[in-house]
């Protein structure tokens, strides 16, 4: 990964329900401002998913790719300064950068970046954070407990997966995110995982937020532009 996209930003945002009770003219404008925001060329890649009715407070998540924090920073300032945005709260906000893993000597096709080719159906992404005394363990150790955890993740190929190391920029250690076509293989992938010994050291790994890809306009149109 270069300096050209290594700073990854899930933002979770909740709309005001004052908004839908604006004239229809009125929600149509903001919300043609808030799409125009969203997909405005800034050098910061955004994806758009739908979390309407599936995450209290949330109803949109934007999954963001860009070279600086100051981009990341940006884009979400215009986002939330216009029209639609104006009426919408960051619920939760999970920041990455997109380092080499110190496990994976060759990454596959499913630990590539999720911002490149064609987007799945449904995105999932949530905090991680391990405990004290799995850093304080010999790297001999971590690498076989690991191992255990990838072969598992390999035999599900229909989900792709994407860690990005949170060190020192947010209150987690790592931003998770999963994408799939498959829910139900995604969901017997994690209860997979659950029975593995990696499970021992988990901290932190919710809240999980799962959005349904849409383009943004039609999302503005599911909350009530129209």
């Amino acid at each position: 990964m270069t300096a050209e996209g290594r700073y990854v930003h899930a933002l979770a945002l909740g709309l005001d329900p004052a908004w839908r009770r604006l004239a229809s003219d009125e929600r149509c404008r903001s919300a043609e401002a808030f799409d125009a925001a969203v997909t405005a060329r800034s050098g910061v890649t955004t994806f758009a998913y739908s979390t309407i009715g599936l995450k209290a407070g949330v109803d949109v998540l934007l999954w963001s790719l860009a070279p600086s924090l100051q981009a990341l920073e940006e884009k979400s300032a215009l986002v939330l300064r216009s029209g639609l945005g104006t009426w919408m709260t960051a619920a939760h906000s999970f920041l990455g950068i997109i380092r080499p893993s110190q496990y994976v000597k060759r990454p596959t096709e499913q630990e590539q970046s999720l911002f490149t080719g064609e987007r799945s159906t449904y995105l999932i992404v949530y905090p991680f954070t391990k405990t004290a005394d799995w850093y304080l363990l010999p790297q001999e150790e971590r690498q076989r407990v690991m191992n255990e955890h990838m072969k598992v993740g390999h035999r599900y190929k229909q989900v792709r997966q994407l860690l990005a190391s949170s060190f020192g920029v947010d209150d987690m250690d790592f931003l998770v995110a999963y994408e799939t076509d498959d829910l139900p293989a995604f969901g017997e992938l994690v209860r997979e995982l659950r029975g593995t010994e990696s499970r021992r050291s988990t901290v932190r790994d919710t809240p999980i937020l799962t959005g349904v890809h849409r383009p943004i306009d039609e999302i503005t149109r599911l909350l009530g532009a129209e």
